[in-house]
């Protein structure tokens, strides 16, 4: 199972980092940017005035590998200094679960849409919640029109040198499209129907529930 390091930029940011060089990062397997859009793509949740200025995501094969790239003075706080040490970034790493076959944008298009949902929690039974989730929503989720990637991520501990407060959601989820029109589409289904019917019918948590629509740009990796 991979893990990602999601690297979340407060809202109202104007900084956009130098990402090229985290690209030759021993160890990391993929890497994408996403920055908010401005339409509105969901016809139930307005979009958020709070949405992050960027995500980052570094996907790794190893816990151990994403650790070493994560150290104090390693490679991703030396790319990201600037940002890092200025509290513009919040850091947590997350198992990956990709439950629909990735399909990374060709040559010619290395951008896509995604929607971005955490669920800051806590649940009341987290065994329970995330049971339901991945034998009830995430089946649902995955029948999403025009879908090209359903991913869903579990926290996990490790260490990390890097200088930025850890985010704590219990759960992420992105689904991902061609661009916001297909989203918009998706989201306007009978199956989000479904998916909102199955939602009121999740375990008891707490927390809010944010939701994010934001323009993905794929980095172009070597072979390490």
């Amino acid at each position: 199972m991979q893990v990602c390091l999601f690297l979340i930029s407060a809202s109202g940011q104007q900084l956009l980092p130098e990402i090229a060089p985290l690209q030759c990062i021993d160890g990391l397997r993929s890497l994408v940017v996403h920055e908010p859009i401005a339409q509105r793509v969901d016809p139930r949740i307005a979009p958020a005035a709070d949405a992050p200025s960027c995500v980052i995501q570094l996907y790794f094969d190893e816990l151990a590998a994403l650790e070493a790239g994560a150290r104090l003075n390693g490679p991703i706080h030396r790319t990201l200094r600037e940002p890092l040490i200025a509290g513009r970034f919040t850091q947590q790493v997350m198992a990956v679960r990709a439950l629909a076959p990735h399909a990374p944008p060709n040559q010619a298009r290395l951008e896509r849409c995604t929607y971005l949902v955490a669920y800051e929690g806590p649940a009341e039974d987290f065994d329970a919640w995330l049971a339901h989730y991945l034998q009830h929503h995430a089946p649902l989720m995955s029948t999403l029109p025009a879908l090209r990637e359903l991913e869903i991520y579990t926290r996990i501990d490790c260490t990390s040198g890097l200088p930025c407060a850890r985010a704590d959601a219990m759960q992420r989820n992105k689904v991902v499209f061609d661009d916001a029109s297909a989203l918009a589409d998706a989201l306007a289904s009978p199956v989000r129907e479904s998916m909102r019917r199955d939602f009121h019918t999740l375990p008891p948590y707490q927390g809010a529930t944010p939701h994010f629509a934001m323009r993905s740009m794929y980095g172009n990796l070597a072979t390490h």
